[in-house]
């Protein structure tokens, strides 16, 4: 008895039956349209009065619903987020965007017919059942009464009739409770039929998270090269000012010097790649570094943390595409990030940059006794290297070669970048 209760006049029931009403009251001006067309028609002035009449209206203006539905593509989705809420349909079965196709216009046509259609029915109970079932109610005490004004029809003055109308007044309240509960469920299961994504919205979607995908893991590689790159730099530059610090003053002068501009430059590059993620906001103004402009500073900071580095650039960074120069900065920066954070102070890394056949050759060497194991957690470096790679069309190959551990990129200079 308590889950027929609920069914009827539940939480979710009266959310839905809210729903119809709103459907109702849409429906009102397509009526008044029709009535416009329905009374010269039928050449009748008492259109508002005649229920039939009124019927016919109802059924004229549905067909004008259909069509503003079509002609206005955001139907779609405010009807789906009408049916999200009040319904109790699960979003992922609905679209968000609006109708496009001519497949979706027609469904979302034929559902907005369907919510006004019900809509006006059930409004119209909702609004002509409670009083007549509240008289039916109050029918004994009228009869009881015996001096009221009010006169009743013949079949009323039985006594078993009148004994019967309270019942029959309920049950008339039940009956709208469920024929709005009927309705209302038909409606939240046609709703993700009529009103769900097309193939068309799917592949959209699809391609919208791909893309914010895309984003995301550019943002992760940059926050990884620069950020765990700074830190590398600047962790081994304070051990070794530490060091020296009461018999290399210079030294450690020029290691303080290196942490500085390490952290003004990650904190600009760090401005740059947050303000993509902070809604509204602007991207920072902070330029992406490139091989032409940053690669002198980046190995004056690398060589400042005591890491012994040997470069030869055969290669004119001037004359390097702008994407290829940046991408190929971060491969530099994160090549020697292993490096500090593998081989330490105590050995040689040998960075070369050379033209060849095409392509943009990068590659750094370091002793095969300071091999860069994979710590818990790590290993997103190479990964990331491999990604900006196969992004610019090249090639990556990281592991032991003659006695080094070497990492070796090769980047086409025209490729799709």
């Amino acid at each position: 008895m308590s889950r027929f209760i609920r069914l009827l006049f539940g939480r979710r029931a009266r959310r839905r039956w809210l729903h119809l009403i709103i459907g109702g009251a849409l429906a009102m001006p397509y009526v008044f349209v029709g009535q416009l067309v329905v009374g010269p028609a039928t050449h009748s002035r008492y259109v508002f009065i005649d229920l039939t009449l009124q019927l016919l209206s109802f059924a004229v203006g549905l067909p004008l619903a259909a069509l503003t539905s079509v002609l206005f593509p955001l139907t779609r989705p405010m009807e789906a987020g009408a049916v999200r809420w009040l319904c109790g349909v699960d979003g992922d079965r609905l679209a968000d965007g609006p109708a496009r196709t001519r497949g979706a216009k027609g469904r979302t046509a034929a559902w907005f017919t369907l919510h006004l259609g019900f809509g006006g029915i059930i409004a119209g109970m909702s609004l002509a059942v409670p009083p007549f079932a509240a008289f039916l109610v109050a029918m004994p005490v009228i009869e009881w009464l015996g001096d009221s004004e009010l006169e009743l029809p013949g079949a009323l003055d039985h006594a078993w009739v009148v004994a019967l109308a309270p019942v029959a007044g309920v049950a008339s309240l039940v009956a709208l409770a469920g024929c709005a509960a009927v309705a209302g469920a038909l409606l939240a299961r046609w709703a993700p039929a009529l009103l769900g994504p097309t193939h068309e919205d799917r592949l959209a979607a699809a391609e919208a998270r791909a893309a914010d995908l895309a984003v995301r893991n550019r943002l992760a590689r940059e926050l990884h090269d620069s950020v765990g790159h700074a830190l590398s730099a600047v962790t081994l530059q304070a051990s070794a000012a530490r060091r020296v610090l009461d018999t290399d003053v210079e030294f450690v002068r020029e290691a303080l010097a290196a942490i500085e501009d390490t952290t003004r430059r990650t904190v600009g590059e760090l401005d740059a790649v947050l303000g993509v993620l902070r809604d509204g906001d602007a991207p920072g103004t902070a330029p992406a570094p490139t091989l032409a402009a940053d690669l002198g500073s980046l190995l004056r900071r690398t060589r400042a943390g005591g890491l012994r580095v040997t470069a030869t650039v055969d290669a004119d960074p001037e004359a390097l595409p702008p994407v290829l120069s940046r991408e190929a900065y971060r491969i530099v920066q994160e090549g020697l990030s292993n490096a500090l954070k593998h081989a330490g102070d105590q050995v040689t890394v040998t960075l070369r940059i050379a033209v060849a056949d095409e392509h943009l050759e990068i590659t750094v060497d370091n002793p095969l006794e300071h091999t860069p194991a994979c710590r818990p957690g790590g290993g997103h470096g190479l990964r990331g290297i491999a990604d900006r790679a196969r992004l610019l069309g090249g090639t990556t190959q990281a592991g032991a070669a003659q006695g080094v551990w070497r990492l070796s990129v090769r980047l086409p200079m025209k490729g799709p970048a």
